[in-house]
């Protein structure tokens, strides 16, 4: 070991341009996972899909907003865009006769339509007149983000232990549970939200590894030496395919909802932030200039160009349709509007910006709404369904039971999310650790923007969409707790048993809040018992 320190020291040039060295400097030399490394995840992720798939179609009934988006996706299924109901509408929905309960009318939404289609598509799969076929989407899309997350966790970590704790605690959440369970909007956008985030972490990996093969071939063919001229703003990487994948999924996360904008500008300034730290290490001279405009430049056009040609695409329906709602805007108001723009996306435009005010001026009371500031502390968890049952129904051998599905995280793990984000920048800071940096921003820059609109309605389950970038952050912590192979036997027993405590607490705390995770009927008083504050009532 020692002689290996002291070859490295006295490294020469051409040495420290060989493919090697460059990806060792880089941070992306081979790293080759356990031969059966991926079992654990992959056994956590069945199990996080047995428990989602579940009895799915209980509580038969319309849970909260799948009220407008399970509507919005029969009615899109069938007709290509959403139209309005009658109120009686739910009641249709339940006796398995939707159709019914139509009008024939536009209805006028202010989501885009991503969502409400993959809604459709498990709709198509399990039928669109029964629960089940309207939460089916949830549920998969839930299960395989498991997967993406361990995936995550592995391309930042290198770690099949932290893969597998980010995978379980993304697992036993209420949060991610309970919304993988019912046809609402936000786990699409937290799903494609994270799967850009994926794509980006493997264009790091694969622009690095291409930065160092490049450089280094041009140093074989020089002698051993890269030249100044090749030096000077370094090699172009080519075509970026994880990239264009990238802008992709950021379109389709936009087309769940809006607020993934948010999300899409810091992903782009963190992947060209990456190009241009890898030219400066790798030795480029004009690594700023080249890390811009070789870089930076085409990853606008992958995420922002592809992703809003991703974004129109979406909208398919609507421009198909004669008569989807302000479809015939243009025509309607010839001299109003973007003139420059083609009938089409004057109207498409005129509706973003009736959308986007009924969005910024959304202050109507709800009892469940939750600001901001609440979210970590689980100030106001919301309500999704309850109803009382009498003693003597079935299911209740006592005087009154309670059936009710409430959405809220695990406490132990949301409560640990405010400690675990303090270390995630207080390491960033102080080690200059890129992992938990970048995890730190991509949860500040989702969350904190929502400060900015004190007085709009929200929910604490908009989280959803910044959860997975705290579960990364919380599962690298606990891998740090667990101490490093050349640790004493000591320190290692030490972290082993503070992270499994931790783990075992998690998993009966979750195992206490099934119940009104999954709208079991239970007495009255054990119900009351999980309303660890009035405030959740």
């Amino acid at each position: 070991m020692k002689q290996s320190t002291s070859h490295r020291a006295v490294m020469t040039l051409p040495q420290a341009f060989t493919a090697e060295a460059l990806r060792e400097r880089l941070a992306v030399a081979w790293v080759q996972a356990p031969r059966f490394g991926w079992v654990a995840p992959l056994l956590v992720t069945l199990l996080a899909g047995l428990m989602r798939w579940w009895n799915l179609a209980d509580p038969h009934a319309v849970v909260f907003d799948e009220t407008y988006y399970a509507k919005d996706a029969y009615s899109m299924l069938h007709f290509g865009y959403e139209m309005n109901w009658s109120d009686s509408a739910n009641d249709s929905f339940l006796a398995g006769n939707p159709a019914e309960g139509l009008e024939d009318s536009a209805e006028y939404v202010v989501h885009p339509p991503v969502g409400k289609w993959m809604i459709a598509v498990g709709m198509m799969l399990f039928g669109d007149n029964n629960p089940l076929g309207w939460r089916a989407a949830a549920a998969f899309t839930g299960t395989v983000s498991i997967a993406l997350l361990a995936y995550a966790a592995w391309l930042l970590f290198r770690s099949v232990t932290v893969a597998t704790l980010a995978a379980l605690l993304m697992s036993v959440d209420g949060l991610h549970f309970v919304q993988s369970r019912f046809a609402l909007l936000d786990i699409f956008l937290m799903f494609w939200l994270l799967a850009t985030f994926v794509c980006l972490l493997l264009d790091r990996r694969s622009a690095r590894r291409r930065l160092a093969a490049r450089i280094a071939d041009h140093a074989a063919s020089a002698g051993g030496m890269p030249t100044d001229t090749f030096m000077k703003f370094g090699p172009r990487l080519g075509f970026r395919y994880w990239r264009l994948l990238a802008g992709i999924c950021a379109g389709l996360a936009v087309g769940v909802k809006w607020n993934a904008l948010f999300f899409i500008a810091i992903f782009g300034l963190l992947t060209v932030f990456w190009d241009l730290n890898a030219r400066r290490i790798a030795g480029v001279k004009r690594w700023f200039l080249a890390g811009v405009f070789r870089d930076g430049l085409p990853a606008f056009f992958y995420l922002i160009i592809v992703g809003l040609g991703v974004y129109l695409l979406t909208w398919a329906g609507w421009f198909s349709s004669q008569h989807a709602y302000d479809r015939q805007w243009a025509a309607n108001h010839p001299s109003e509007g973007v003139q420059w723009l083609p009938p089409a996306l004057r109207s498409l435009w005129e509706y973003h910006r009736s959308a986007y005010e009924f969005h910024a001026g959304l202050d109507s009371p709800h009892t469940y709404q939750s600001p901001a500031w609440q979210w970590l502390i689980l100030g106001k968890p919301t309500s999704y369904y309850y109803e009382s049952v009498d003693g003597g129904s079935v299911g209740c051998g006592v005087e009154k039971c309670s059936q009710a599905v409430l959405n809220i995280g695990n406490p132990l793990i949301w409560w640990s999310f405010i400690v675990a984000a303090v270390f995630a920048l207080l390491i960033f800071m102080i080690r200059r650790d890129w992992r938990f940096g970048a995890l730190f921003v991509v949860f500040a820059v989702g969350y904190f923007p929502w400060f900015a609109y004190p007085h709009r309605t929200m929910f604490y389950f908009y989280a959803l969409s910044f959860e997975p970038y705290l579960i990364l952050i919380l599962a690298g912590l606990l891998g740090l707790a667990l101490g490093r192979a050349g640790d004493t036997v000591a320190r290692q027993r030490l972290g082993f048993g503070l992270v499994g405590i931790f783990v075992v607490v998690v998993l009966l705390v979750s195992i206490f809040f099934w119940p009104i995770w999954t709208g079991q009927t239970i007495p009255y008083e054990h119900w009351r018992w999980r309303m660890w504050f009035d405030v959740w009532i």
